[in-house]
């Protein structure tokens, strides 16, 4: 699906925003480890939740397909290793060049049986579900949270342990979230440094979802682009345990305060003065926020340089590689200092595009952070604009809520 946008010359509309599929996924993958004892209220209603629900819904089979959802691979890649039979657990898309081997090498210690059925460290997987025994490990806190966060959860059905982290801890956030779920649903759970102690068993009850903060990223650069607007994004919160709350603190630096109710986070822009973003950022803590906020930067002309951006390279695209190309056809060249770090200093280039067509490379992040640049060029167009189905579905006719024009193009 193509897409071109129009957007309006100001924004003043109320928006429910979609739950969050990073907290769903934990919410249902406890509740399965638990035989369904917990009920989640409210899941997010998307692609990787949708795969999740399926796969253990269905856990009779002998391969699962995951396609491209990351999250639901690592998550059930723990989870099958605690149940009784063989599965095979395969994705498609860049799944099978997305490494998963630092979470196997855990599961392993455990007692896990897994085998690779390609190339090793990599899916697909076939695992033999077998009693794992708890203890404590130790893994590298600078590889994905989610190889963290899926031995986390199931250490409480397998007699509980501890994790000790080495080296620096990427994303520590999601790690955070993971443990307030299990907090939630009645683990034991201590965070101290760089070790996590979970006791065995989770006692709680059915789990509410809340509102996705990583989705709040392009409604907060859409307010920042747009004078005299305001939105109202329903259902977020002041205290999330989510770590992409930090758009608060990003958009004050950008004179785009946030100020919270019942019905949930206001951005006001009525009073942008124009205060100058700091020109650096370190995003380890907040990687999917990196995309929205880059873009945004860029059509602010805000020099900046972000660090902590490793981990982007092994998202559903290269993520630093899809920014750089996709915002020369805007005429910026970002400029990638090294694996950590990235940077915009003012460079443009005339670009020929005058139309830009935007490829976000399969990429849901990728395709909502670039919509609010037809902010400053009419007509820009979305390629492959389906890809938002992967955490937010209404994210195109949430646009057209707010007045943007929305023409679906011939492929």
């Amino acid at each position: 699906m193509k897409l071109k946008l129009t957007a309006p010359p100001r924004v003043d509309a109320t928006i429910a925003m979609p739950t969050s599929k990073s907290i769903s996924n934990r919410a249902l993958l406890i509740s399965a480890l638990c035989d369904g004892e917990f009920q989640v209220m409210h899941p997010a209603l998307c692609d990787d939740t949708a795969v999740m629900i399926e796969a253990l819904s269905h856990q009779d089979r002998d391969v699962i397909d995951v396609g491209e959802a990351g999250t639901t691979m690592r998550f059930l890649t723990a989870y099958f290793a605690t149940r009784e039979g063989v599965v095979t657990l395969d994705g498609a898309g860049r799944m099978r060049q997305r490494p998963i081997g630092v979470l196997v090498d855990a599961l392993r210690t455990l007692g896990a049986r897994i085998d690779y059925l390609g190339e090793d460290g990599f899916p697909p997987l076939r695992i033999h579900g077998t009693a794992l025994h708890g203890g404590d490990i130790v893994m590298p806190g600078g590889v994905s949270s989610q190889f963290i966060s899926a031995v986390m959860m199931i250490l409480p059905v397998i007699g509980g342990g501890s994790i000790t982290l080495t080296g620096d801890i990427v994303s520590a956030p999601y790690i955070h979230m993971t443990a307030a779920v299990m907090r939630d649903m009645g683990a034991d759970v201590d965070i101290a440094g760089n070790r996590i102690g979970i006791t065995a068993g989770y006692r709680g009850g059915d789990y509410l979802v809340e509102a996705d903060w990583s989705a709040a990223a392009p409604w907060y650069a859409l307010a920042a682009l747009l004078p005299e607007s305001s939105l109202i994004l329903q259902g977020l919160n002041a205290d999330s345990i989510q770590g992409d709350a930090r758009l608060v603190e990003l958009g004050r630096k950008l004179g785009l305060e946030t100020r919270f109710d019942s019905q949930g986070a206001t951005l006001d822009n009525s009073h942008f003065i124009g205060c100058c973003c700091s020109a650096f950022a370190d995003m380890t803590a907040t990687p999917d926020l990196v995309p929205s906020w880059v873009v945004l930067l860029c059509l602010l002309e805000r020099s900046f340089r972000m660090t902590g951006v490793r981990t982007l390279r092994l998202k559903e695209s290269d993520r630093i590689e899809t920014l750089r190309e996709e915002l020369l056809k805007l005429g910026y060249v970002l400029k990638i200092e090294s694996d950590d770090a990235i940077s915009w200093y003012g460079e443009r280039v005339k670009t020929a595009h005058e139309a830009p067509v935007i490829d976000p490379h399969g990429d849901h992040r990728l395709a909502m952070a670039f919509a609010p640049a037809a902010v400053r060029y009419p007509g820009l167009i979305i390629a492959d604009a389906q890809v938002v189905s992967k955490s937010y579905p209404a994210y195109w006719r949430h646009l057209e809520q707010v007045g943007f024009e929305i023409e679906q193009l011939a492929q």
